[in-house]
Formats: C-alpha cells, sequence, structure tokens
C-alpha cells in the first residue's frame, strides 16, 4: 500500500501517532538533561489542508477536525492537551485564546513540526528524508533554526548514521510510507540496528494494520530480537478490511517512559469512541516483551 503523508495529514492515524509522540516527548522531558529526537522518515514537516493532496483524500474531517469539534473529557483530555497546542500552534493560535475552532484550521503539523515546538533549548532534532523536493522543502522550512538539522538520506539507513546521539538521551521515531511490501521487515531490522547502538533511547515505530496475520508475524519478529520492554498499541475506527480504506494503525514503542502504557490506553479508548467510523472501532495496549 502507499501511505504518503501529505495524502493523509490530519486522519485519524496521524492524530492517534502524534497525540502518542508527544507523551513520549513530554515523559523524555521530565529529566533536565539534553536528548535529541532522530524522525527517520520525515516528509515535510507541516501539510497544508487546502492543498490538492490533503483535499483530494479529505481524510483530515475524519480525523483532526472532529477531534476539534467534540473535544475529548476528562483524563482523555488532560492527556492530549499539549498535543492539540502543538496543531493550534501550526496555525498561528495561540492557546491562551482558547481552543482551536474547526473552522480556523488550515494547517496539520507533522511529527517535525510537533517535536520542533516541544523542543527545550537544550534539545536537538535531526531530520532524514528521501524524496528530494520534500527534503528541500523541510530544509527551507528549518532554515536558520541551529536546533534542527536536515539531511536529504533514506530513512532506513538514518540508524546507522547518526546514533548514538551525543546526548545520549533521545528518542527515535520510525514512521515509512508503506510504500514496499518489505516495510515490516525493514522496521525490524532498523530496530535491531538502532537498539545496538543505542539501547538506551527510546523507539517508536509506527505501522498501517491492513493484514491482521502480517502484523501479528511482526510481533512475533520483535519478540525473537531479544530486544525487552516492547509495547504494542493498536488503534481502530472501524474493523479491518483488506478490501476497504485504512481503518487500524499501530505503534510499536521500545523503553517507553514511565505510566506511557496507561496512558495511550486512556487516549486510545477516548479517541477510538469519538473517531469511530464503523463497528470495530477501538483501542487496545500490550506488552509483547515485557521489562
Amino acid at each position: 500500500m502507499n501511505y504518503r503523508h501529505a495524502f493523509h495529514a490530519g486522519n485519524f492515524a496521524d492524530v492517534f501517532k502524534h497525540a502518542v509522540l508527544v507523551r513520549l516527548i513530554l515523559g523524555l522531558q521530565r529529566k533536565d538533561a539534553a536528548f535529541r529526537i532522530l524522525d527517520t522518515h520525515a516528509g515535510i514537516g507541516l501539510y497544508d489542508l487546502a492543498a490538492d493532496e490533503a483535499t483530494r483524500t479529505g481524510e483530515w474531517r475524519d480525523g483532526i477536525a472532529r477531534l476539534l469539534a467534540k473535544p475529548l473529557a476528562g483524563a482523555a483530555a488532560e492527556l492530549i492537551a499539549p498535543y492539540l497546542a502543538t496543531v493550534a500552534h501550526a496555525n498561528d493560535h495561540e492557546s491562551a485564546a482558547g481552543p482551536l475552532a474547526p473552522e480556523a484550521l488550515r494547517h496539520y503539523p507533522g511529527s517535525p513540526a510537533i517535536a520542533r515546538t516541544l523542543l527545550r533549548r537544550q534539545d536537538r532534532l535531526t531530520l532524514t528524508e528521501l524524496h528530494p523536493a520534500d527534503a528541500q522543502t523541510l530544509a527551507a522550512r528549518f532554515a536558520g533554526d541551529i536546533q534542527t538539522k536536515v539531511i536529504e538520506l533514506d530513512g532506513w539507513l538514518a540508524p546507522k548514521s547518526f546514533l548514538p546521539p551525543k546526548e545520549r538521551r533521545g528518542l527515535v521515531l520510525i514512521d515509512p510510507p508503506f510504500e514496499s511490501r518489505d516495510e515490516f521487515r525493514h522496521l525490524t531490522d532498523a530496530l535491531v540496528e538502532g537498539y545496538r547502538r543505542f539501547a538506551t533511547g527510546v523507539f517508536a515505530l509506527w505501522y498501517p494494520i491492513k493484514d491482521e496475520a502480517e502484523v501479528k508475524r511482526f510481533y512475533a519478529r520483535l519478540a525473537d530480537t531479544g530486544i525487552r520492554k516492547i509495547l504494542a498499541a493498536e488503534f481502530r475506527v472501524a474493523r479491518v478490511a483488506a478490501d476497504r480504506p485504512l481503518s487500524a494503525c499501530g505503534m510499536v514503542v521500545v523503553s517507553p517512559p514511565w505510566q506511557l502504557d496507561g496512558e495511550i490506553a486512556t487516549l486510545g479508548r477516548a479517541l477510538a469512541e469519538r473517531l469511530s467510523v464503523g463497528p470495530g472501532a477501538g483501542a487496545s495496549v500490550r506488552w509483547i516483551v515485557p521489562e
């Protein structure tokens, strides 16, 4: 399947993925020591929801727009607030002025923009992107930013090229476009290579769920790596069916911050209820390999 970022910006999968990403970054911030974020498949960083790619699919309307129209409540609202603040920031909206209204939504931040918004002065961000035009757009977006480095590079080479970071703390986000049938194997190989070089890091791997059997094989390969503390979170807005549009995705997190499993469970349940488009919506969190 083809999962190019621009066509799906702000959809249900982005909402879940980026809500988890924000909780991961906030977990790293519990310590004052500097950290680095490596985003291996960075895209262009910020997406215009009025552009041709986004309007052609309109997936953001059932994702971030629905969430803004009817915000979460209770504990889930508190957990998702920092993510929503990054979306507001991408639309030049100050949180102090109140929540961003759906009709004011024009841009959706990709993971580079979200990560950059949350960096502290001592933290750094490394972004790799293979597509020449996208890499150029990304580099122009962060031109002059001393905390952010953009490299035109195949993202699968990034763990070998940039790990370990000199900060010795950090997060590696691996979020490929799934244009190849071998992406799940590439995910496993990239994790093994990255973990070998940076065992103290946190790793987050995103993937679409179209074939349940393939995902189970992916989990089995992860369990066979010998790596400990592997958490898998799945999110569905409808029952998975191979002949239907994407309705489910997952995030594997290695060495997650304390309490992340509970945070994702709370967020996942609330988001699945809010963004559901059919029977079978829901969320689950389980340890593939415990500590």
